[in-house]
């Protein structure tokens, strides 16, 4: 696609939102990186952490840093409500002009932030980072993320860039038409594809994490997978709809079969062994019951999305905020 874009400035704030669960071993080593960003960054900045629920020294951490830099607010939700709300919080928060996403692992370098920066100042209003290479990840571990991203290009938008999660930076008024959507099961990363603006990558090589273990093993992953199909793609349905009449075809063929072979054995007396009973009705059962308990699974998954959104609960709830204002940004 292509886009008619206007230069501008830098953002007169730049927001940096973090979500933390548990990640007690890698903030000396995010903070000692931040700091040197900061030098390098030519705008004013804000660093928003969200701990989501961690269980460790993380909050004491961020709390204690907060205290000797006004640039570091902390908001502290009230209990894990995952990564995709972490995030949300914290871009409610976010007062900034343009707002970057990232991690506390360092996998997603902070100093390609730059290299957003001047994406931006082209006029692009979402700049992905896109990964060239995963350092220090096993082969299942590129494989399946290799497969999850090209199936969620078909299930969840045609837009949606390959091999980029969750690392970006987003201009103000992508940012406002962003915080609009509220629904609960949240894939920011197809959100981001849904609702357009011109967007533009940056190219990088992915780092092993500094510490600590993954925040994403392979059940988080699947997890995530389900909620990115079923909230933004009737394809699911479609797949049911598709197995029942694949289940009904081959059912037609197993009668045929059946009504052939009785020919066979009662009309043209040929000599051969006919068992009328269990085999077939047995196939036809497993087939025709797997089918419908399949259709019924996926059915489930929609109306209870249904049912979780007709609550109208929020999002996540914020227990306290340090170096910041209580209330979120309209």
């Amino acid at each position: 696609m292509k886009y008619y874009l206007e230069k501008r400035k830098n953002p007169n704030l730049l927001s940096i939102v973090i979500p933390c669960y548990n990640e007690e071993s890698a903030l000396p080593f995010l903070k000692e990186r931040l700091n040197q960003l900061l030098k390098l960054l030519p705008v004013k900045t804000e660093i928003i952490f969200v701990n989501d629920g961690s269980t460790d020294d993380s909050i004491f951490q961020l709390v204690s840093w907060s205290e000797v830099d006004s640039r570091i607010q902390v908001i502290s939700l009230s209990r894990n409500f995952g990564h995709q709300i972490a995030v949300t919080a914290g871009m409610d928060y976010a007062k900034g002009d343009a707002v970057v996403i990232m991690d506390a692992d360092l996998q997603d370098p902070p100093e390609v932030i730059l290299e957003m920066l001047s994406k931006y100042r082209e006029g692009y209003d979402v700049v992905y980072g896109q990964r060239l290479a995963r350092s220090g990840e096993s082969f299942f571990k590129k494989t399946t993320a290799w497969a999850f991203y090209r199936i969620m290009k078909i299930l969840v938008h045609k837009d949606l860039p390959l091999d980029s999660g969750d690392f970006r930076l987003i201009s103000r008024r992508c940012l406002d038409a962003l915080n609009g959507l509220r629904e609960n099961h949240r894939f920011l990363r197809g959100m981001n594809a849904w609702i357009g603006f011109p967007q533009a990558p940056v190219y990088y090589n992915r780092d092993p994490r500094v510490a600590g273990e993954t925040k994403y093993p392979l059940r988080k992953m699947l997890k995530l997978a389900m909620n990115a199909a079923v909230s933004f793609s009737p394809l699911p349905l479609r797949f049911s709809l598709g197995l029942g009449i694949i289940v009904a075809m081959i059912g037609f063929a197993v009668g045929i079969y059946a009504l052939y072979r009785a020919f066979q054995h009662f009309i043209l007396q040929m000599p051969i062994v006919y068992n009328p009973g269990w085999a077939t009705i047995v196939t036809l059962i497993c087939l025709i019951g797997g089918s419908i308990l399949i259709s019924i699974g996926i059915l489930g998954e929609y109306i209870a999305r249904i049912f979780e959104e007709s609550k109208g609960r929020p999002l996540y709830v914020v227990e306290f905020v340090k170096n910041g204002s209580l209330k979120k940004n309209k």
